[in-house]
């Protein structure tokens, strides 16, 4: 009899969110797709049981904030990424969206390079400038910003392009320029917003106030739209709290405008003096990212594993850090069919541990914050593929396992 199921996930505490699911259950998965979600599905049903009980058993978690390209030798004027299936599947990541990295002058060499070969989902928002963080140099020229161009780019690649990104036009603060004629102080911005206007996608703004020419108010109150997202929320450089700790009137208006926050950590775009008492006044981000890049990994970045657990550790519940690592991520970027459990959809799952103890968690500002809790994963399945699986779900002991493993070895030390 041919089991019924490719892999049965049993006994593990299931959190999807977007299916309102939030307790004891099993996931069965065949051909690369959800199959059931249940309780009491039969292990002599499928080929592979991988025994989940004591852990939290997720949709494969979205980084909409990653920078995947190029791969090493960095360019001299490129930002140095990471490479997507080493750094994001030990994490429970299975889509990461590449946010600006490339421009339209480094897309098709980005999507035979990167998007076609790794196993983990990477997306694409497309940098208004040529050269993107390639040639970083371009983001400081306006002429290299074409939005006509970056939206036919978008059209042409619906199934891969999810947003245009702006980033790194800072004027005098840090561009080597002043703001002129030549160099409005929102052409970035402005230009950026315009490109994914016409391709029907949302913008995604990284953003230096450069007081009085361009300000964080006018940024999300006047020049980017409902569904827009703002990286870098908690970074040092935006007021969003007074010095009380309470939010500022500006961001909950650009809230209510439809304005979506984005967590974006990186490397020097977090701090815990801005998020937690944000936090604590009722104001979470809206997605929780890394804007993971070579040396946001050796420092206070590491992994969206860390990420979710320093929200957990500031007070967000469990449920609510899932959410916003998965469905709400999915949302925000148009692409509803990801980041769930749903029945017939992709089999995307992330199996995850949460440590009970004390652990330290350091942010960009040279802070530290000590909490309780700590994700760690046990194992990612992409597509219904188990590609890691460092708690060894699933798989026998050492003395018991099948003899095919062993024996052409030992033919060969005859």
């Amino acid at each position: 009899m041919n089991p019924k199921y490719d892999i049965l996930i049993q006994g593990g505490h299931v959190i999807d969110p977007a299916n309102n699911v939030d307790g004891l259950a099993d996931v069965a998965v065949v051909g690369g797709k959800i199959a059931a979600v249940g309780q009491n599905l039969q292990a002599s049903d499928a080929k592979m049981v991988m025994d989940a009980k004591g852990a939290y058993v997720t949709p494969g978690i979205l980084d909409i904030h990653a920078h995947v390209y190029p791969p090493y030798p960095v360019p001299p004027h490129a930002l140095p990424s990471i490479e997507p299936d080493v750094h994001l599947l030990r994490a429970g990541v299975t889509t990461a969206v590449d946010v600006g990295t490339t421009g339209w002058r480094d897309f098709p060499t980005f999507r035979e390079s990167v998007i076609e070969r790794a196993h983990v989902r990477v997306l694409a928002m497309i940098n208004i400038a040529s050269g993107g963080m390639v040639d970083m140099r371009t983001e400081q020229n306006p002429k290299e910003m074409q939005p006509k161009v970056v939206a036919e780019l978008a059209k042409a690649y619906p199934d891969i392009v999810v947003g245009v990104k702006a980033a790194h036009y800072w004027g005098g603060w840090g561009g080597g320029h002043p703001f002129d004629a030549e160099h409005p102080a929102w052409a970035s911005t402005d230009r950026t917003v315009e490109a994914a206007a016409l391709a029907g996608i949302p913008a995604m703004i990284d953003f230096q106030p450069n007081l009085p020419e361009s300000s964080y108010q006018d940024l999300i109150l006047k020049h980017m739209r409902p569904g827009d997202i703002h990286t870098h929320v908690f970074a040092r450089q935006f007021p969003t709290v007074n010095k009380h700790g309470k939010v500022l009137e500006h961001m909950w208006k650009a809230r209510e405008r439809g304005v979506l926050f984005d967590v974006g950590h990186g490397g020097g775009s977090f701090w815990f003096r801005n998020a937690k008492p944000a936090l604590d006044d009722g104001f979470p981000p809206d997605t929780i990212s890394t804007d993971i890049h070579y040396s946001s990994i050796l420092y206070a970045g590491i992994d969206n594993l860390q990420m979710m657990s320093k929200f957990l550790c500031m007070g967000m519940g469990l449920t609510e850090v899932v959410a916003r690592s998965t469905n709400i991520a999915a949302q925000a970027i148009r692409r509803p069919e990801l980041g769930n459990l749903s029945v017939g959809g992709c089999a995307d799952i992330a199996i995850l541990k949460l440590h009970q103890g004390q652990f330290t968690y350091v942010d960009c500002g040279k802070a530290k914050l000590t909490g309780t809790q700590r994700l760690e994963c046990l194992s990612t399945i992409r597509a219904g593929e188990v590609l890691y699986n460092a708690g060894g779900l699933g798989i026998p002991e050492w003395d018991k396992a099948p003899a095919e493993y062993w024996e052409p070895v030992l033919e060969e030390h005859k």
